[in-house]
């Protein structure tokens, strides 16, 4: 990964229904990486659609949610991938190999789609999600990317999703 860069980084956020978490965190890539990343996720079991929390937390937050419908990993395991990041420990444990070596780190953390409660308890859920998501892509991204060796950016990269941020 050390040298002089041009083209983004591609990432690939995994989660299992591609509904919430991965969704979240794709946009945030997108926007937070101003061309520096270029996000995409997916799931391992894709949900029959977004969550509309997932779109409203982050419309709450400045973000436009410019997405697309859950989609499953087929194919995506055949493309040239920078960083492989799963969000739960279901999409980690169905995470396929990719080739070209990409890092891959497990961020995990709870599904806001599975909180029940009101309104108010769920809308909690979702911007402590996303707050989290952000907090760790800003992390990912204050790290000089192209000039760390592949394994001290692998090891810092897992690192933000340990137990001190999760």
């Amino acid at each position: 990964m050390s040298g002089e860069r041009r083209e983004p980084f591609r990432v690939l956020v995994l989660c299992t229904g591609n509904s919430a978490r991965s969704q979240i965190a794709e946009t945030l890539f997108n926007r937070l990486g101003a061309g520096r990343v270029h996000a995409e996720s997916a799931g391992s079991q894709p949900a029959p659609r977004v969550n509309p929390l997932a779109i409203a937390t982050l419309k709450e937050h400045g973000f436009v949610w410019t997405g697309h419908p859950p989609r499953g990993m087929d194919g995506l395991e055949r493309e040239p991938w920078d960083f492989v990041i799963t969000v739960c420990d279901k999409a980690k444990e169905a995470c396929p190999v990719f080739p070209g070596r990409p890092v891959i780190a497990h961020w995990g953390m709870p599904d806001p789609a599975e909180v029940a409660g009101d309104e108010a308890t769920r809308r909690a859920a979702f911007r402590d999600a996303l707050l989290l998501i952000r907090r760790r892509i800003e992390l990912m991204l204050a790290l000089p990317l192209d000039k760390l060796e592949r394994m001290a950016l692998e090891a810092r990269v897992r690192a933000i999703g340990g137990p001190a941020l999760g």
